[in-house]
């Protein structure tokens, strides 16, 4: 068998247990509450190192480009988009 991806079949993405979905939003909000105690737009500034993958978008003001960096950012994504349809499909 080939190892060309087949277009035609759907790719299962599993999601890391739910300790890590917790350590996951913990960060994001130690990460939110730095950029905006050094007066940064915080939304702006993760969406710009979630889309660059460049750690100069977060300060390292009490350890936030740290922290952001121990997670994946696809873990970061997975917690957003979880986040926003638990609150917004109910």
């Amino acid at each position: 068998m080939s190892n060309e991806y087949k277009h035609d079949q759907t790719m299962m993405f599993r999601v890391k247990k739910d300790e890590e979905v917790s350590k996951a939003a913990r960060i994001l909000t130690e990460v939110f509450e730095a950029l905006k105690e050094k007066g940064y737009n915080p939304i702006n500034q993760i969406v710009g190192y979630i889309l660059s993958g460049d750690p100069a978008y977060i300060t390292s003001y009490k350890n936030a480009r740290s922290l952001i960096r121990s997670l994946e950012r696809d873990e970061l994504i997975e917690e957003l988009v979880r986040n926003y349809l638990e609150k917004n499909m109910e």
